[in-house]
């Protein structure tokens, strides 16, 4: 009879510690819940919270969680996102404009046609997001990650992407006219189908290679890493703006 009672007392035990894991599963998700009302502050618990539509502009939330929060078309420009953590946030149609966001996590985020125009962000990552249409104008992205992101149709006209890395990435039509690459950029197999690289010094760019350049849409002033040479003629040459 010994075994028997061991083994019934072992699975009470065990259907003991399952009750309180969900109870404190339960409790996390009324606290977060709680938090959703709560006015932005600094290390706020947003997670899973739905923040649509509403005007945050100059908000501090540095080193908020807000994985999984969805703030489509929401007003976040001027805010503080330091170190905050936005993975799996739906962006799309946001405004980050002119935030500060050093060292923040947008990894694996949905922004369509976000506006990330004057974001101070180096270090931030970006690894396998979302971010079509999305605009980085005159962005401060040195040191960011796009490993694996989805950057089709993406704006980083005077954005300085200096020691930013692009392995893996779609950069599709993806225009980087008038962006700085003061230090090495890695665009280790990153899809080039007619990117923007028109004016643009690469020379010290890594992990380009001849037939990424190829499909690529350069000009005379285009500089490339040495080893490689500019296609006979650019598939942009000719198309309209």
């Amino acid at each position: 009879m010994r075994p028997v009672i061991a083994t019934r007392g072992k699975s009470v035990l065990q259907c003991l510690l399952l009750m309180a894991a969900c109870a404190g599963l339960f409790r996390q998700d009324v606290l977060a819940a709680d938090d959703c009302r709560a006015s932005p502050v600094p290390g706020i618990n947003w997670q899973d919270c739905d923040k649509k539509l509403i005007m945050l502009d100059s908000s501090d939330l540095s080193g908020a969680n807000l994985t999984r929060t969805d703030f489509t078309s929401t007003d976040l420009r001027n805010s503080n996102l330091t170190e905050a953590n936005f993975e799996k946030a739906v962006l799309v149609r946001a405004s980050f404009a002119g935030s500060t966001a050093k060292g923040t996590r947008f990894a694996r985020i949905e922004a369509y046609r976000t506006d990330f125009s004057q974001l101070d962000a180096p270090g931030a990552v970006f690894s396998g997001a979302e971010l079509q249409r999305s605009v980085f104008t005159q962005a401060k992205l040195a040191g960011a990650d796009f490993t694996k992101a989805d950057l089709g149709r993406s704006q980083f006209d005077g954005a300085d992407v200096g020691g930013s890395r692009f392995s893996l990435a779609n950069l599709a039509r993806a225009d980087f006219r008038g962006a700085a690459f003061a230090s090495p950029v890695d665009f280790e197999r990153a899809f080039f189908f007619l990117t923007r690289i028109e004016g643009v010094d690469l020379a010290g760019a890594t992990g380009l290679t001849q037939w990424q350049l190829d499909m690529a849409c350069g000009d005379d002033a285009t500089v490339l890493p040495a080893g490689l040479k500019k296609p006979a003629s650019w598939p942009c040459q000719f198309q309209q703006e």
